[in-house]
């Protein structure tokens, strides 16, 4: 097949992207296809046009790639390409709005607040800090509600800590998310189709989120987490229903928190353009599975043409 790798972009993971396609393209290529790596960016359309695709493999983080511009550009340009449609995309890259969806449909997630950086610039909304926390309960995670990888966020213990971890979070879009940080284990199940894949329980370093994330030794993950049979078959039922909710098809990953005091499970967020590095938790859940990187792509490309009529 001729396949178009979608990669790049302008955002500020574009260098996760560039590995996530540097990945992808040595696969595909292993494996016989014509692989033609495609930069996001003005010329995109026009390149497309010109390679005429069979398909289309999005690699691109961050804005473009997750929020569902790329995925309306190729539903235009009739190009079947792997992931989530338009609508799901955009649901899951806006945190709010994904929090409202799981409310929707019952689904367990941590107590919020989100505020623009209008209510904090024209109407005071600094000083309704203290009463946010305890509604929703310190500590508190201060995060934009439209980013990935854990760009801008910050914890926030009381007060104090609130006015450095917003400028941060406002410094990465126009909304902030306030969220009641759970003391539990990090949990990411990886959807492939519609089944979980083993659970990955992340060990986060002391060290930025970001580059931890996509540092080779600066966090650390047991695969299959080590976890009571019944808690793996909830948690998988649940990052089920989150990825239904959202209306993924394909595949994502969703990240939940399992509270070390009451054993609850909460959904944080769903990545519908999950990361495919060296460092990635997808790929590590899928090795888990038996499913070498190889037998990922090419399944995530059969997923892409299956159904190309029917997107969310």
């Amino acid at each position: 097949m001729r396949i178009a790798v979608l990669q790049g972009g302008g955002s500020l993971e574009r260098q996760v992207s560039l590995q996530s396609s540097q990945r992808v393209e040595e696969s595909l290529r292993r494996q016989g296809h014509e692989v033609h790596g495609v930069e996001v960016d003005a010329g995109l359309v026009a390149r497309l046009v010109a390679l005429r695709p069979d398909v289309a493999f999005v690699a691109v983080h961050g804005e473009d790639g997750e929020d569902g511009t790329v995925q309306e550009l190729l539903e235009v340009l009739e190009i079947p390409y792997t992931g989530s449609g338009p609508a799901a995309c955009e649901r899951c890259w806006d945190k709010v709005v994904a929090k409202r969806h799981f409310a929707t449909a019952g689904i367990p997630t941590p107590d919020a607040v989100s505020l623009s950086a209008a209510a904090f610039k024209r109407l005071g909304a600094a000083d309704a800090i203290g009463r946010i926390g305890e509604r929703i309960g310190w500590p508190m995670v201060v995060k934009p509600s439209r980013q990935g990888s854990a760009l801008g966020l910050r914890m926030v213990r009381g007060p104090e800590d609130a006015p450095d971890a917003l400028m941060a979070a406002l410094s990465y879009g126009d909304r902030v998310l306030m969220e009641h940080r759970v003391d539990g284990h990090d949990l990411s199940v990886t959807i492939l189709g519609d089944e979980a894949l083993p659970i990955v329980e992340v060990h986060p370093a002391d060290a930025d989120p970001y580059s931890a994330r996509y540092t080779i030794g600066q966090t650390a993950f047991t695969c299959p987490a080590d976890l009571e049979p019944a808690t793996t078959s909830a948690a998988e039922a649940l990052a089920l229903r989150a990825f239904r909710a959202l209306g993924c098809r394909g595949f994502a990953r969703v990240d939940l928190l399992l509270d070390r005091r009451t054993r609850e499970l909460t959904v944080l967020e769903v990545d519908a353009v999950p990361g495919l590095t060296h460092t990635s938790y997808l790929p590590v859940a899928a090795e888990t599975a038996g499913i070498g990187f190889d037998a990922l792509t090419e399944r995530l490309l059969d997923l892409a043409l299956e159904g190309v009529t029917d997107r969310a």
